[in-house]
């Protein structure tokens, strides 16, 4: 039986862990070959290595998300490798940690973090999506699009400004380009997870776990794996009347 993804050509960045290697694993499974990039060469390696000893085919590319020019070239790659870019999953990302701003106010945010943020999480997602829409555009058979929103994305989060600020435009600019390109046959979705089990819950969950237990209906943390098959449904031919949508995997989070 075929996978849900037999054949197609995909692109996963933010790869080396958590919820892009689950997904990563997860299109393999579904009969994807990839590329996954990362700005952790070793683990977007360790991850191929994964994929490849499993049967699948994928090779790994590295650098920061935010270089327009390494960008375009992982891009490149997945054309010259699979002929095509059929999907991508443009899951790249950082927390406050990684800025200095964990558990900081709006007023208390330094404009260094504030721009740092805002760079990765939200213009690092147009710049792959200009890229992938451009090859997509070129072939002329259209394609998939996921980006890594969040429930920050569809509400406020205490202490998260300027995340919550590239979350929500990252949805916004889901929407848009859903519109512009859906007479192409390019649909651009946003999957929005919740509180997950990776590196980058570990501090907010040291920090004030007992409080986000409180807000989880369903009594726990999720796993990269529940976001995966989000990410893979949206990518394959049975989500192909679905585009310009935000989806919460949070456990009912965002709606208690």
């Amino acid at each position: 039986m075929a996978g849900l993804l037999e054949g197609k050509a995909a692109l996963i960045t933010g790869g080396a862990r958590g919820i892009g290697r689950a997904a990563a694993l997860a299109f393999a499974r579904e009969g994807a070959r990839l590329v996954v990039s990362d700005l952790l060469a070793e683990g977007a390696q360790e991850t191929v290595a994964m994929i490849n000893a499993g049967g699948g085919q994928a090779v790994s590319v590295s650098g920061d998300v935010t270089k327009p020019e390494l960008v375009k070239a992982w891009v490149d790659t997945v054309v010259k490798a699979y002929g095509r870019i059929d999907c991508a999953f443009n899951n790249a990302g950082i927390a406050g940690n990684a800025v200095g701003a964990q558990g900081k106010l709006t007023s208390d945010w330094s404009e260094q973090a504030f721009d740092r943020m805002i760079e990765i999480n939200l213009k690092s997602v147009w710049l792959c999506m200009r890229d992938e829409i451009n090859a997509m555009l070129a072939d002329g058979k259209g394609g998939a699009i996921v980006n890594t929103a969040s429930i920050a994305g569809l509400v406020g989060l205490e202490t998260s400004s300027a995340y919550v600020a590239a979350k929500h435009g990252v949805v916004g600019l889901t929407k848009t380009a859903a519109l512009e390109y859906a007479r192409k046959g390019i649909r651009v979705n946003a999957v929005c997870p919740g509180y997950i089990v990776t590196e980058m819950t570990r501090e907010p969950m040291e920090r004030k776990g007992e409080q986000i237990m409180a807000r989880i209906p369903f009594g726990r943390l999720g796993t990269p794996e529940d976001i995966a098959e989000m990410v893979v449904w949206l990518c394959s031919d049975r989500a192909n009347y679905v585009s310009g949508a935000a989806f919460n995997v949070d456990g009912c989070y965002a709606a208690a």
